[in-house]
């Protein structure tokens, strides 16, 4: 890929996506494979007036040494220097930018109980430091492609091609197309902030969900809710991009409150296996039945993480002909694959999308609608005829989504 897009691309990450201002500390993780990427990306900020630029280079390799050989109760310990260092982000609010790089097959053939298990206990020993960081910090997550990444998309390509037509893939989808991609940036957040605005003023209570694919679903929004896309802000209203690239519209339902069944219209990749062909009904808001034609036990396991693992944390739109769709690539990435489709999200919700929600500790969030988990898995439902209904407070229905696409 040619250095000018990739220097473009790292302005695009510091600039828009984590909103360097002077002062800043930034982090930045990724594969040690993509030290070139980051030295772009770590420069930029330094431009933007970060103070200070740390980066964390993990390996694929290494990560599944650590599941084959390490104890699940060591896997599942979070040593006095990681609680370090979530106190040292809660209080010092670092920027922080994770470059997406795995190998979609990286942990293929793992126990799977082995990796649910290990990440539960740890996920459950550093949660009240994730709690005080939300809302708190700028983040971004973006991408960059590994060769097994790229020969799991381009399997018939050699190496070298297969390696260039992710990257142009995945540039391409993050408007990074030549142009100046900042500005591109500015205007597509400006579209997708308009969605966010008329989706505001309908007041909507409900969310009604039809495709030929048999999805027939309804969700209940919390009164009043907010809507999500594009750029975000923290309690100290510093703007950021979360996800490069980005399609969606989102917000989070009242938990408790989903009736239905919904049909995938893509595969998920989840902790390094694919779940294809799956279905997932919804009684009283939770998960009553799933059913897949590929690794249906992962599924049910996903979905019993915890209590919160069964209700829904997201519900985001994504119109059909958005570039990540219509570029008939299947990703195996979520941060892409979410944002071809219309999706849902199991798990934990944003405390964000309702009224003074950062302010609010997680159990005055949930009393106030907004799920909790340890888990945010987004699977996608979007399909070309899909058609999404909106009911208001005062019951007027408005069409949200006609074949596919956004139709207000």
């Amino acid at each position: 890929m040619e250095l000018s897009r990739l220097k473009e691309y790292a302005r695009l990450l510091a600039a828009k996506g984590v909103n360097v201002e002077k002062g800043d500390e930034v982090w930045i993780y990724t594969q040690a494979s993509q030290i070139e990427l980051v030295r772009l990306v770590a420069e930029e900020c330094y431009k933007l007036g970060a103070k200070k630029v740390r980066t964390e280079l993990t390996d694929d390799v290494l990560e599944r040494l650590s599941y084959q050989y390490m104890t699940l109760a060591e896997l599942g310990k979070a040593p006095e220097y990681v609680i370090a260092e979530y106190r040292y982000m809660v209080k010092h609010r670092p920027s922080t930018i994770y470059i997406a790089s795995e190998n979609p097959d990286a942990l293929k053939g793992i126990s799977q109980t082995k990796i649910i298990k290990s990440g539960t206990k740890f996920r459950k020993r550093v949660k009240k430091y994730r709690n005080a960081l939300d809302g708190k910090n700028k983040w971004c997550i973006a991408a960059a492609p590994s060769l097994a990444w790229a020969k799991k998309v381009f399997p018939k390509l050699s190496d070298e091609e297969a390696i260039e037509a992710l990257w142009d893939a995945i540039l391409t989808t993050s408007r990074v197309d030549g142009n100046d991609a900042v500005e591109n940036w500015n205007k597509h957040n400006a579209n997708l902030k308009e969605h966010r605005k008329k989706l505001e003023a309908l007041n909507l209570q409900y969310l009604e969900y039809k495709a030929s694919n048999g999805t027939d679903f309804k969700v209940e929004l919390n009164k009043g809710c907010l809507w999500g896309g594009g750029t975000e802000f923290t309690d100290l209203k510093k703007e950021f991009n979360p996800n490069i690239p980005s399609e969606e519209v989102f917000t989070s339902p009242k938990a408790g409150s989903a009736d239905g069944i919904v049909y995938a219209s893509k595969p998920l990749s989840y902790n390094g296996q694919l779940i294809d062909g799956f279905s997932i009904k919804f009684e009283n808001g939770k998960v009553t039945e799933v059913k897949a034609k590929k690794n249906q036990k992962l599924l049910e396991q996903m979905v019993k993480m915890d209590e919160g693992a069964s209700m829904l944390g997201e519900v985001a739109l994504v119109p059909y002909d958005s570039p990540i769709c219509q570029s008939g690539i299947l990703f195996y990435e979520t941060l892409f694959d979410e944002n071809a489709a219309c999706h849902l999200a199991l798990g934990l919700g944003f405390k964000e999308t309702i009224l003074g929600g950062l302010e609010l500790s997680t159990e005055e969030a949930k009393e106030r609608g907004i799920n909790d988990s340890m888990i945010h898995v987004d699977f996608m439902i979007g399909t070309k005829d899909m058609e999404i209904v909106g009911t208001s407070f005062d019951g007027q229905k408005t069409v949200i989504f006609k074949d596919g696409n956004w139709a207000i």
